[in-house]
């Protein structure tokens, strides 16, 4: 295979066969289980990375499934998104992703720095119930509910919020191990059409895991819940900050040391 033919086809994991399509990825009926909930702001600042802030001690757990997907299928995700300004401008962090599916793993990763791990999350409806669980192999680590459609939302003001910036932090590692990309990202949803959302009494439940540490953020009060339906678009990210980037010249950080010392 000729050089030429290899820088052509390179835009995923394994060159012969990459694990996902080139974007855009479309989703319909893209449906949500989102419940805040007020945690320790401590560990939240202990979690979240500069240059992001964290405003309110606040966690959005967030349950989503995802039949119909360009390029992905069809899979269910849950994690954690902590809720932050950058320069001004409020969004949400990603601080931990769960799904069921290996493309969207590898591509989530791979392109944006989704911080997503193999596990089983499920959101189905129980009679009255909109049900949302998450199990790491065998143990359970989230289970939430919420009343099925029980007011409708405002939708101006969710589908503002779901327009809102979105933050991540991507990690790829040279080949000695050492970090070859450290990003701050930024994306956003797009074409969004807002079908349906709701609000409603709702629970959550969070237990220990050593790798899937989601009740690190403890739930101290559910403070809202909401169910949204939508087709969309997810955008394509840039970079927002590198971390791998001199952050002042060598001189400076000398004659700062020596007055330090």
């Amino acid at each position: 295979m000729h050089e030429d033919t290899v820088r052509t086809r390179a835009f995923a994991m394994p060159l012969t066969s990459p694990a996902f399509p080139i974007g855009p990825y479309r989703f319909h009926n893209r449906e949500y289980l989102i419940i805040t909930y007020r945690t320790d702001p401590q560990k939240l600042r202990e979690l979240v990375p500069e240059p992001l802030q964290v405003d309110e001690p606040l966690v959005k757990f967030e349950f989503i499934r995802m039949p119909d997907t360009t390029g992905f299928g069809d899979y269910t995700e849950s994690g954690q998104v902590i809720p932050v300004s950058f320069r001004g401008r409020k969004g949400g962090y990603s601080h931990c992703m769960f799904l069921n599916n290996h493309p969207p793993i590898a591509g989530g990763r791979e392109l944006w720095g989704f911080p997503k791990k193999l596990a089983n999350p499920t959101l189905r409806t129980e009679v009255d119930t909109l049900v949302g669980t998450l199990d790491y192999g065998p143990v359970r680590v989230a289970a939430a509910t919420m009343g099925y459609k029980h007011r409708a939302a405002d939708l101006g003001s969710v589908k503002a919020a779901l327009q809102k910036p979105n933050f991540l932090l991507k990690i790829i590692p040279h080949v000695d191990g050492s970090p070859r990309i450290c990003e701050l990202v930024e994306y956003y949803l797009e074409d969004i059409d807002l079908k349906e959302a709701w609000v409603g009494p709702a629970s959550l439940n969070l237990w220990s895991h050593a790798l899937a540490p989601v009740a690190e953020l403890p739930v101290l009060e559910v403070v809202s819940a909401t169910h949204i339906l939508a087709d969309l678009t997810l955008g394509l990210g840039k970079v927002a900050h590198d971390y791998l980037a001199p952050s002042e010249p060598s001189h400076r950080k000398e004659r700062r040391h020596e007055f330090l010392g």
